[in-house]
């Protein structure tokens, strides 16, 4: 398995603590992040993270900002990319389970590495279910592609 992490100037030490537990587990991890804590524009790091995981160069990614929104905004906006940004596990892995996320995201200023690391493990553990979630994935799909829902506008709303 290879992942992408990236990262901003606040989440430099967390970045390092993941990639290596990531790399103990012996997965393959390409940092596309900062290690300097100069200020550093998370929308740079979201958006190669986010272009490497819809160009399959990986298969997945994490992405660690301050909260993890403002990262995960920049990689939803690559087409392909659904990240989800989770605080507990049990919401990194549904959103592996019903939302078929290909990125990860949280914050090193809301949590911390241990949390982190289980955030990372249910993830990666996690399979997508498809069936009923498959309809909503497709949706999703169809709103970027498109940038409306068939269904919305056929109720004309």
């Amino acid at each position: 398995m290879k992942l992408a992490i990236g990262n901003d100037h606040s989440a430099v030490e967390m970045k390092k603590e993941i990639k290596k537990y990531l790399e103990d587990k012996g997965i393959e991890v390409i940092d596309v992040g900062t290690n300097s804590t100069e200020s550093f524009n998370y929308p740079i790091s979201g958006y190669k993270v986010g272009k490497m995981v819809a160009n399959g160069e990986v298969d997945g990614g994490v992405l660690i900002c301050g909260t993890g929104v403002g990262i995960s905004l920049a990689a939803n906006k690559v087409k392909g990319v659904r990240a989800c940004v989770c605080s507990e596990p049990y919401s990194a892995r549904m959103s592996k389970q019903h939302n078929n996320s290909n990125i990860i995201a949280f914050g090193a200023r809301v949590i911390g590495v241990e949390t982190a690391k289980m955030i990372v493990d249910e993830w990666l553990n996690a399979k997508y279910e498809g069936g009923r979630h498959q309809v909503r994935v497709d949706m999703l799909t169809e709103i970027e592609q498109t940038q409306g829902l068939k269904v919305v506008d056929e109720q004309g709303q």
